[in-house]
């Protein structure tokens, strides 16, 4: 029997080579994956600076790919696992998706969508934080001071 913890570990560490994809490619290294019924659906990673587009973060591109393979809109028996906290506007996209479940490793203390109010999630949605937060936390920090 797989715990929820060693889950949520299995597919966050899918995501972090989606961030590490993003690193490699000199974006902001997040990731994420949609999981639906154990299987990933969808990936994505930032490409905000490979599309010349600021709404191509890592979620917004999951999403839209979770939807194409489910041919639906509504994503409520998905779980999407991101390397950090999303943003207000793929929050805003969440809880358009009217998404089961949201896991991110590390907090976005300046951007993340709980500085404003978790309730912008649909009140369905459950959350999870704090999943390979170091790692997730470690790899941002790294493209930053290689930034710098």
């Amino acid at each position: 029997m797989v715990t929820e913890q060693a889950q949520d570990e299995y597919y966050m560490r899918e995501a972090l080579r989606q961030a590490e994809r993003a690193f490699e490619h000199g974006e902001v290294p997040i990731g994420c994956v949609v999981v639906c019924q154990n299987r990933i659906i969808a990936k994505g990673n930032n490409q905000t600076e490979t599309l010349s587009d600021a709404t191509a973060h890592a979620e917004m591109i999951a999403l839209t790919s979770a939807s194409n393979a489910l041919n639906s809109k509504v994503l409520d028996e998905c779980t999407l696992y991101v390397t950090i906290e999303p943003c207000i506007m793929c929050a805003g996209a969440l809880a358009w998706t009217r998404i089961g479940t949201v896991v991110y490793g590390a907090a976005e203390p300046k951007s993340g969508f709980t500085r404003l109010n978790e309730s912008i999630l649909h009140p369905k949605t459950r959350v999870r934080t704090g999943v390979l937060e170091a790692d997730c936390k470690a790899l941002m920090v790294r493209f930053f001071q290689q930034k710098r």
